[in-house]
Formats: structure tokens, sequence, C-alpha cells
């Protein structure tokens, strides 16, 4: 299946929802899909050219809904949400200092 061709109730079923109306879901298609296309290159067309990319798509979706949180397990940063924010920086200035002082 292409991913033009996946619907919100695709997306319900694959996540085992008993109803595809949560709001959340069209956002976070629309996420998983941009996040496909920024960490590939590849423009939007390109992406249903290959049908692999379709349980790449799902997986993603399902990690945003399961985790929407920006930590998980206490202490660990969302993966999903901290390659969204890299990808876009524009700052590259070290959140900490670095070893040794001014080198």
């Amino acid at each position: 299946m292409r991913i033009s061709d996946i619907t919100v109730q695709n997306v319900a079923d694959f996540l085992r929802l008993d109803d595809a109306s949560d709001p959340i879901l069209t956002p976070m298609m629309a996420a998983a899909k941009q996040f496909i296309i920024d960490y590939t290159g590849l423009t939007e067309i390109e992406l249903d050219e290959h049908e692999d990319f379709y349980i790449a798509y799902m997986v993603l979706v399902q990690d945003m809904y399961d985790n929407r949180a920006m930590y998980v397990e206490k202490d660990n940063i969302n993966r999903v949400v901290e390659s969204v924010l890299f990808r876009h920086r524009t700052n590259f200035v070290p959140s900490v200092p670095l070893e040794g002082g001014d080198e």
C-alpha cells in the first residue's frame, strides 16, 4: 500500500483503536509523512514508488501515538521528537559546556 492511500481508518485499525475519530491522528499522519520526506530527501510523489515505506510510516504514527510525551521512562528523551527537532535546528551551540574550558 502506498502512503498516499493510507486513511485515518487504516491507521486506527493498525493502532487497534475502536474509533477513528481521534483528532490527533490526522496531524500525526502528516507528521509521519513529513518525517519520512525529511529523513530520506524524497518527494511525496517518490514515496509512493516504494511500498515498503508503509510499515515505517505506520510504526512512526504508532510511536507518536503511544509516546505523546517528551520524556519516556523518566529521563530518556523521546527519540522521534529528538530527531524531528534536530533535523530542523539552526542553533548549533552546545547545550552543555565543552570539557576543557575555552577549547
